[in-house]
């Protein structure tokens, strides 16, 4: 528990920074969010008309100081576009993206487990480099390049899955595959350097001189071992993951919180792009917050630390 308060008083500091930055570089760069509403023709009139219903015409800090006071009492703004709550826009968003995040680490988990543990089992032969050879290519790959490239293969040249949306069947499938690749590779590397690290301890070395069986050894001792930094690591992916939705639901146009963040930067839309940008930095301190609690809860000694 005191770990948890600890933390959790160090991610206000965290999170006020980084709803400063999102604030003043969005009003820092070029761009006009009246632009976005009436088009650059509208009369000079109805442009200072809207700037001012929107409170786009008071000071800088003026606006900063609204902004901050909002979030203080849980009022996150309304949306520029439709006038509808930033906290309302974003729940209705949030499912498709938990929905992408949990079937890409899903697929991680399952590739990336047996891939470490093979490459470990076979270290320095011709397996580990044939294992790690694929988790380098998943690492290297961009997922701007990869979805466009298997919604070609599997959309448009074999007609076997839809191209966007989520409304068809297999719809999650090329984006579970885009994002969870590269994660899959970051998982299987952790895994097979935490395997090695386990198998050449003292503890493993002692259970072996002590008769315990091989198998014995891989699983349950020196699995044990290694699942500390392979689930701190998850859990710092839960938080990377919505980082590469954004990028992810824009090629598929999946309706989720990535995309939505990419159609509020386009328009402009200042606070529902400090809304969404601030909720995928609270999800990186959550999984921050969450790494921290399942080492201490998989190593005791941390807990006297």
């Amino acid at each position: 528990m005191r770990l948890i308060l600890y933390r959790l008083l160090q991610a206000i500091p965290t999170l006020l920074g980084v709803a400063t930055l999102v604030f003043l570089m969005l009003h820092l760069v070029p761009g006009d969010p009246v632009d976005a509403l009436l088009g650059e023709m509208a009369l000079p009139a109805d442009r200072e008309a809207l700037r001012h219903a929107l409170h786009l015409d008071a000071p800088l800090w003026t606006q900063y100081l609204h902004f901050m006071a909002g979030l203080a009492n849980g009022d996150w703004g309304q949306s520029l576009i439709d006038q509808r709550p930033v906290l309302g826009l974003i729940a209705e968003r949030l499912p498709a993206t938990a929905r992408l995040a949990g079937a890409s680490l899903l697929l991680a988990v399952v590739l990336a487990l047996p891939l470490g543990f093979w490459a470990a089992r076979h270290a320095g032969k011709r397996q580990d480099m044939t294992a790690m050879g694929f988790s380098l290519l998943g690492v290297s790959i961009p997922n701007f390049w990869l979805g466009p490239m298997l919604m070609l293969l599997f959309s448009v040249f074999l007609g076997w899955l839809p191209v966007s949306g989520m409304d068809q069947p297999g719809s999650i499938i090329l984006p579970a595959i885009t994002l969870g690749t590269a994660l899959a590779a970051v998982l299987s590397r952790m895994a097979r350097s935490s395997w090695l690290e386990a198998m050449s301890s003292d503890a493993i070395r002692t259970a072996r001189a002590m008769g315990v069986h091989d198998t014995m050894l891989w699983w349950r001792h020196a699995g044990r071992m290694a699942a500390i930094p392979v689930l701190t690591m998850f859990a710092l992916q839960l938080g990377a993951v919505l980082g590469g939705a954004v990028i992810t639901e824009t090629v598929f146009d999946w309706p989720g919180l990535g995309l939505l963040t990419i159609e509020a930067i386009q328009q402009r839309n200042y606070p529902l792009v400090q809304g969404c940008v601030l909720l995928i930095a609270s999800f990186y301190v959550l999984a921050n917050l969450l790494a921290d609690v399942l080492a201490m809860w998989l190593d005791p000694r941390q807990r006297s630390a």
